[in-house]
C-alpha cells in the first residue's frame, strides 16, 4: 500500500507525496540482483563447495562466506510485531554469521527463522484487507487444468485394451456436476466452502498413489468433477462483481498457460497426472502437497473475510440484455473443447500441421514458447472488450481455423497461433455470457457440448469400433464447423453484453494479469533455452563399421499395460538395443485421449534422433512414427487405401546412411478382418518399394502369416527380402531389406510395456550391393546362419538381453539369429 509523507497545517493533514509499495520490492530485487552480478563468484564460495560445483545461488549461497559485502537492507525486515523481531534477528543471524564463522549459529539462526515464519504469515494474512488486488498467480487452475486433461486420458486406456466399448466410457459424464448449481443451496455451499471444495477434489490427483487402473479412474472423476463444480460456482457466486468475476477467470486462464508451461517442462506429460510416478518423472506428491496449501490459503481467507457470500441477484442492468442461454451454453461448451483439444501442449497445433521432410515445420523444443506467447497476447487482448469480441476477430478465428486444417507446416502452424490467441481472447467473454443464466440448464448443456465433441473427436478416428462409427469417420472438417459456428453464436450474445453493459477497468487485476502472463512466457523461454541445451546431437551407435540397427514397435500409445506413462521404458529399451533408426506404431498421442502429449520430444532430446513423426491428428490414423540418428533427407506421409477399415498411415522416408542414401518404410496397416484393405495398403507399399533405386528397409505392421497372399505381395511384390524367413510364428510385425547385408535379427519381448514384441534388425552399408538385391527368400546362401561368434561383439546384439533379460525385455529363445 501506499507510504505517504505528511505535516499537519491548520490542524488538517496534508499529504505531500506518496510512495507505492511496490517500491520496496521493487528496490530490493534490483539490489539483490545488483549483489549477484557484481560478485556473483564471491557470493558461491562456501565451506562445503564453490563454484562450477555451486554455480547458482542456493539458500545459504546467497549470503556467501564473503564478508566485504552485505544486503544491508537486510535489517529493515519486518520489525512490526513480537514475531517479526524474533524472525528479523534471527535472520541477521544466518545473514551475517555465516557458516564459516559459527557454524552451530548459522544453522540455528535459521532453523529459529523459518520455524517464526508460519506465524508471521499467517499474522500478516490475518492482518491484510481482503480486497481484489491479488498478486501472486494460483495453483488452483493448473490443477484443475491437470485433471481435466487426465480424465479421458483415463478413460482410454480402457478400450485400448478392450479394442471397442468399455463400458469406462460412462466416467465422461462427470464433467456434467456443474448441473447441480441448479439448486439454491448447492450453489451457496459450494461457493461459501469453495476452499474445501478444492481441496476435496484433489483426490483426483492423489489417485496416483493406486495402482489399480480402475481406482485411479474413479478418483480421478470424482476430483475433475468437483473441481468443475466449484469453479463454476465460483464464477456464479461472483457474476455481479465484476473485478472480481474478471480476476477469478482471468487466473483460470492463466492456468492454461502454466499448464503448457510444466508440460513443456517435462516434454509434453504433466508430472501430477495419475499415469505418472516418482519413477517415470512424476511429481505427485509435490503436486499434491501444493494443491494442499493452495487450498488451505483459500480457506483461510474465506475465513477471515466472512463475507464470502454468492450474489445470485443480477445487477438490474443484467436483466435488460437480450442475451440466448442457448447460444452461450454452445459457445462456451464449445471453446473448452478448443482449448483442450488443440492448445493444452505447446507442441499439439504443430502436430496438427506437420508435413514430411524437407517441409517438416516448426520443432517443439524452438517453438513452444511461441505457442505460449501467442495464447499469453489473446489473453492481454481479452481486456479489450470490444475488439475480443468484435466479429471481424471472429472472422479472423475462422480463417485461421481453415487454414489449420488445409494447409500443413509453417503456414498452418502461424494460423495456429492466431487460433489460439483468438480462443485466449474471446473466453473470458462467453464465460461471462454463460453466468447470467439459469445455471442447470445453461451448464448442463455446456458440459454437454463439450462432451460430444470430445466424443467426436475419438469418432473421426477410432469410428471401425464404435457404433455409429463411419458416419463420423474422418469428419474433423466437421467437427470444426460446428466448433466455431457454436462459438459465432456466442460472439452474437456476447455483443449485446458489451453493448448493454459497459465493463469497468480494474486496472490493478489487470496490471496482474499482464505480470503473470509476461512471467509465465518468461518461464518458457526459459524452459525451452535449457531444453535446447541439454538436447543431444544424433550419432550412429557403430559408425566404425558402417552398421546400423533398425527396428519396429507398436507401443500402445505410451501407456503400458498397468496404465502408467512408458515414456522412460521405451527410451531405455531404444537405448540398451542401441537402435539407429525404429519405427514406432500406434504413436499418435496428440488428441484428448492421448492426453496430448509428443513423448518423440522426450527420447529424441535424451537419446539424440531425429524425427517424423508421421501424420498427425487432423489426418485421422493411429500414427506411425520414424526415430532416426541419420540425417532424413525427404519424407512422405501416407494415407493407405483403407475403404472398409481404420485409415492405415504409412512414412516412405530417405536416410543419409553414411553417405548412401536408404529409404526406409514404417507403416501401420488394416486389421485381420478388413481383407480387402489388407490388399490394397500392401500393393501400395509394395508398389513404393518396387519403385525405389535405393537401398530399402521395411518396418511394418502387417497382418498375415509368412508366404500368404498379403505377405507375398509385400516381398515378391516390393522387391525385398524377408529378414528371417525361416521364422514362422510371425503374425503382424515384418522386417524387410534390399541393397544392404543382413546381419543379425531379433525378438525382444514387450517388458509389459504393450501386447506386442520389438523386431530389430543389423545391417552393413555395403558398396557392392547386388549379391543382396535378390528378393528370392529361399536362397540357402543368402538366408545361412551362422553362430554369433562369426561377428565381433562391437557387431553383436547386447548380452544382457539373454536369458532373464532386463526390466522385463528378453529375447526370444531362438534369438538372436545371425546371418552370413
Amino acid at each position: 500500500m501506499p507510504s505517504r509523507a505528511a505535516k499537519k497545517y491548520n490542524g488538517d493533514t496534508v499529504f505531500l507525496t506518496s510512495i507505492s509499495g511496490t517500491f520496496v520490492s521493487h528496490a530490493h530485487t534490483v539490489l539483490g540482483y545488483c549483489k549477484f552480478t557484481f560478485h556473483n563468484y564471491h557470493e558461491l564460495l562456501g565451506i562445503i563447495v564453490n563454484y562450477h560445483e555451486e554455480w547458482f545461488p542456493s539458500v545459504s549461497a546467497t549470503t556467501g562466506d564473503w564478508y566485504p559485502e552485505r544486503a544491508v537492507f537486510q535489517i529493515f525486515i519486518a520489525l512490526n510485531s513480537a514475531v517479526g523481531i524474533i524472525r528479523t534477528v534471527s535472520c541477521g543471524g544466518w545473514v551475517y554469521i555465516t557458516s564459516s564463522d559459527d557454524h552451530d549459529i548459522h544453522d540455528i539462526a535459521m532453523i529459529i527463522y523459518l520455524v517464526c515464519t508460519l506465524p508471521w504469515m499467517l499474522g500478516v494474512l490475518s492482518t491484510t484487507p481482503r480486497t481484489s488486488h491479488i498478486t501472486s498467480l494460483k495453483y488452483r487452475p493448473f490443477v484443475f487444468w491437470s485433471m481435466l486433461t487426465a480424465l479421458a486420458l483415463l478413460i482410454w486406456y480402457f478400450p485400448l485394451w478392450h479394442m471397442g466399448i468399455s463400458g469406462f466410457e460412462v466416467f465422461l459424464l462427470v464433467t456434467i456436476t456443474p448441473v447441480f448449481l441448479a439448486y439454491d443451496f448447492m450453489r451457496k455451499i459450494v461457493f461459501k466452502y469453495r476452499g474445501f471444495f478444492h481441496l476435496l477434489s484433489l483426490m483426483g490427483i492423489a489417485s496416483y498413489t493406486f495402482k489399480d487402473p480402475v481406482y485411479r479412474l474413479v478418483l480421478s472423476s470424482f476430483g475433475i468433477g468437483i473441481s468443475l463444480l466449484t469453479w463454476f460456482a465460483t464464477w456464479f457466486g461472483n457474476r455481479s462483481k465484476n473485478s472480481q468475476l474478471e480476476y477469478d477467470i482471468s487466473v483460470w486462464s492463466l492456468g492454461l498457460l502454466l499448464h503448457n508451461v510444466i508440460k513443456m517442462a517435462w516434454y509434453s506429460n504433466n508430472p501430477i497426472w495419475p499415469i505418472m510416478h516418482e519413477f517415470n518423472g512424476g511429481k505427485n506428491f509435490i503436486g499434491l502437497l501444493l494443491g494442499i496449501f493452495a487450498c488451505i490459503g483459500l480457506i483461510i481467507r474465506d475465513f477471515i473475510d466472512g463475507k464470502n457470500k454468492s450474489s445470485d441477484k443480477l445487477l438490474n442492468n443484467f436483466s435488460k440484455i437480450k442475451s440466448s442461454w442457448v447460444s452461450a451454453s454452445l459457445s462456451l461448451g464449445a471453446v473448452m473443447f478448443g482449448l483442450h483439444s488443440m492448445f493444452t501442449d505447446s507442441s499439439t497445433i504443430m502436430r496438427w500441421v506437420v508435413d514430411g521432410y524437407p517441409n517438416y515445420g516448426p520443432d517443439p523444443i524452438s517453438w513452444g514458447f511461441i505457442t505460449i506467447l501467442a495464447m499469453g497476447m489473446g489473453l492481454l487482448i481479452s481486456t479489450n472488450a470490444k475488439l475480443s469480441t468484435s466479429f471481424l476477430m471472429y472472422l479472423v478465428g475462422c480463417f485461421s481455423c481453415i487454414i489449420v486444417y488445409f494447409i500443413p507446416s509453417w503456414i498452418g502452424y502461424y494460423a495456429g497461433l492466431v487460433l489460439g490467441a483468438y480462443f485466449m481472447a474471446i473466453t473470458p467473454y462467453l464465460i461471462r455470457s454463460a453466468m447470467l443464466h439459469n445455471p442447470g440448464r445453461t451448464l448442463f448443456t455446456t458440459m454437454m457440448v463439450y462432451n460430444i465433441f470430445c466424443l467426436a473427436h475419438v469418432w473421426v478416428v477410432a469410428y471401425e469400433f464404435v457404433p455409429g462409427g463411419p458416419l463420423a469417420r474422418e469428419r474433423t472438417n466437421w467437427i470444426l464447423i460446428f466448433m466455431m459456428t457454436f462459438i459465432g453464436l456466442g460472439v452474437l450474445n456476447t455483443t449485446s453484453i458489451i453493448n448493454n453493459y459497459q465493463l469497468k477497468k480494474i486496472r490493478s487485476i489487470r496490471n496482474f494479469i499482464r505480470i503473470a502472463i509476461f512471467g509465465i512466457i518468461f518461464l518458457s523461454i526459459i524452459v525451452s533455452f535449457v531444453r535446447f541445451k541439454s538436447a543431444k546431437t544424433p550419432v550412429p551407435y557403430r559408425p566404425e563399421h558402417k552398421m546400423f540397427t533398425a527396428g519396429i514397435w507398436t507401443i500402445h500409445f505410451t501407456l503400458d499395460n498397468d496404465m502408467w506413462s512408458s515414456e522412460v521404458r521405451i527410451k531405455d529399451a531404444i537405448r540398451d538395443l542401441e537402435f539407429d533408426v525404429i519405427g514406432l506404431l500406434e504413436s499418435d498421442t496428440q488428441r484428448i485421449i492421448m492426453g496430448n502429449r509428443d513423448l518423440w520430444q522426450y527420447i529424441s532430446e535424451d537419446l539424440g534422433y531425429y524425427v517424423d513423426y508421421g501424420p498427425g491428428p487432423a489426418k485421422h490414423t493411429w500414427g506411425c512414427a520414424i526415430l532416426s540418428k541419420f540425417p532424413i533427407i525427404n519424407s512422405t506421409h501416407h494415407l493407405l487405401p483403407s475403404p472398409v477399415g481404420e485409415l492405415a498411415c504409412a512414412i516412405h522416408a530417405t536416410l543419409n546412411i553414411y553417405g548412401q542414401n536408404v529409404d526406409f518404410i514404417v507403416s501401420h496397416n488394416g486389421q485381420e478382418e478388413n481383407l480387402l484393405d489388407r490388399e490394397l495398403q500392401t500393393t501400395e507399399l509394395a508398389r513404393i518399394m518396387r519403385e525405389s533405386s535405393n537401398p530399402f528397409v521395411f518396418l511394418g505392421y502387417v497382418v498375415t502369416e509368412p508366404f500368404q497372399h498379403i505377405y507375398n505381395i509385400l516381398f515378391d511384390d516390393g522387391h525385398i527380402n524377408d529378414i528371417d524367413p525361416s521364422e514362422m510364428s510371425r503374425w503382424c510385425e515384418y522386417i524387410g531389406f534390399r541393397g544392404l547385408k543382413r546381419i543379425s535379427f531379433a525378438r525382444i519381448s514387450h517388458g509389459h510395456i504393450t501386447d506386442t514384441e520389438i523386431q530389430a534388425g543389423k545391417f552393413l552399408v555395403v558398396n557392392d550391393s547386388n549379391d543382396n538385391n535378390s528378393n528370392d527368400n529361399s536362397n540357402v546362401d543368402l538366408n545361412k546362419q551362422v553362430q554369433k561368434d562369426y561377428y565381433p561383439a562391437s557387431m553383436r546384439f547386447p548380452e544382457m538381453f539373454y536369458n532373464e533379460g532386463i526390466r522385463g525385455h528378453r529375447y526370444d529363445d531362438t534369438y538372436p539369429r545371425y546371418f552370413a
